[in-house]
This record gives structure tokens, sequence and C-alpha cells, in this order.
């Protein structure tokens, strides 16, 4: 699947159909003192086997892609996001 640069579209900040630059969102790195990651590491401490399901050989390959589109007139940011699995993967021209 590949899009645009630029995509003209509606801006919800400054109301109006203006041009919008586009890049994908990327997933942020995952914090090392986090509730959850604590716990993870305190179940797994110590004999007995893993808290969870081990990970799966097979994955998807179409993702549901999240675009960031920057107004060029207000310089606002906000998503677009495809509620349906893409069949291929996603690149910005």
């Amino acid at each position: 699947m590949k899009l645009p640069n630029i995509i003209k579209t509606h801006c919800p900040h400054c109301n109006a159909h203006t041009e919008h630059d586009v890049r994908l969102d990327k997933r942020s790195k995952e914090g090392a003192m986090k509730k959850g990651r604590r716990k993870y590491e305190a179940i797994k401490r110590g004999y007995g086997g893993s808290p969870r399901t081990p990970k799966k050989d097979v994955y998807k390959v179409g993702k549901r892609p999240v675009l960031i589109l920057t107004c060029k007139v207000c310089n606002k940011k906000h998503q677009r996001a495809y509620h349906a699995r893409t069949k291929k993967r996603t690149e910005i021209e």
C-alpha cells in the first residue's frame, strides 16, 4: 500500500481543507520501569515456568497503519487510522 507524501484533507484544528504532510506512526520504546514490566520480572524470578505463553512463529504481515498528518497551515498534528488490515506493507512515496 503506497501513500503520497502530501494529502489534502480536513484539519480539525483550523477547520479547513488544507495540505498535510504524511508519515507513519512508529512504536515507541518500552519503558524498563513500567509496572507491567516490573511485575513480569518478579513473576519470572525463581523456579517454575514462564507466566505467559511463548511467542508464536508466524506473524501477521498486514498491519493496521496509523498515519500522522501534520497541517502545513497551523502545524498541528492529528492521526488517521485504518481499521482494516492492509494486504501489503505500507510505505510513503
